[in-house]
């Protein structure tokens, strides 16, 4: 089982990176189409892997912080279209969310979708980050007209707030461009009034590169890290906080993240919010 650990420090874990900005970041490498990899890593394989990774990466810094808080807010249908398009492998599926950089100060609507050969193409426009409870208008349209100017078919989700996430992330970016990386820990859900940590003692790495197998997908193969399959935080999320009836597909993610024991999900850890 996971345990949260407060003295965990990850700006130190990247200290003898080389900084880049947001701006430096985004012309580096935008990685808004681009192939993903997903892999649930233990904190000593990670701590061997850093090593070489800072041969080939630097690392975003913002006012001299490394380690930044994410909130995401996504959006699904009382049927829970967007998760079981998922869960079934479709190939036209689609995530809509609500992100805020909290550190950085910004937010931005995002939809997801997918391209050819599995590429995650996404889209995104600026958003008002006190306006987030439920979607208006104007990005219930710019979902709709991004779903089907992609796949050419009717967007028909009656969207409503699902679930709530948060963790901390640190983001590297290869020193030539064209790679991604990044580093998620301490996930946090909210849903109906529950509440569930997963701990700090693993984290999900993902990288984002034009194939899909860069230096950073390297590195972790070196620490015996395989890419983990179905690995969606949206996904485990939902079926964590119960808000979906079948995970089969997501339960060796859940395994690994430790969110999921040999009698079932660890419901003696949710916590209930009084309303």
């Amino acid at each position: 089982m996971n345990m949260y650990n407060p003295d965990l420090n990850l700006d130190r874990l990247v200290l003898s990176f080389e900084p880049v900005t947001l701006a430096q970041l985004s012309a580096k490498a935008g990685m808004l189409s681009r192939i993903d990899n997903k892999y649930v890593v233990r904190r000593d394989s990670l701590h061997r892997a850093i090593p070489d990774l800072g041969r080939y990466f630097d690392v975003l810094d913002i006012d001299h912080k490394r380690a930044f808080t994410y909130d995401t807010r996504y959006f699904d249908d009382a049927q829970r279209s967007a998760y079981y398009e998922h869960h079934q492998g479709l190939r036209k599926g689609f995530k809509v969310r609500i992100r805020r950089y909290v550190d950085a100060g910004l937010c931005f609507l995002e939809v997801k979708v997918k391209g050819k050969r599995g590429m995650t193409v996404k889209h995104r426009k600026e958003q008002d980050a006190h306006s987030i409870e439920t979607l208006s208008d104007d990005a219930y349209h710019f979902a709709r007209s991004t779903y089907t100017g992609h796949y050419g078919k009717p967007f028909e989700y009656d969207l409503k707030r699902v679930l709530d996430i948060r963790y901390r992330r640190i983001t590297l970016v290869a020193k030539d461009g064209g790679e991604r990386m990044t580093i998620d820990t301490d996930l946090q859900f909210w849903a109906a009034e529950k509440f569930f940590s997963a701990g700090t003692d693993v984290f999900i790495v993902e990288t984002k590169s034009r194939l899909g197998r860069g230096y950073a997908d390297k590195c972790l193969r070196q620490v015996n890290a395989r890419p983990t399959k179905r690995c969606s935080k949206y996904c485990v999320g939902m079926a964590v906080m119960g808000e979906v009836s079948r995970y089969n597909r997501f339960l060796p993610t859940m395994k690994k993240l430790g969110l999921v024991g040999d009698s079932g999900v660890f419901a003696d850890r949710i916590i209930q919010i009084a309303a």
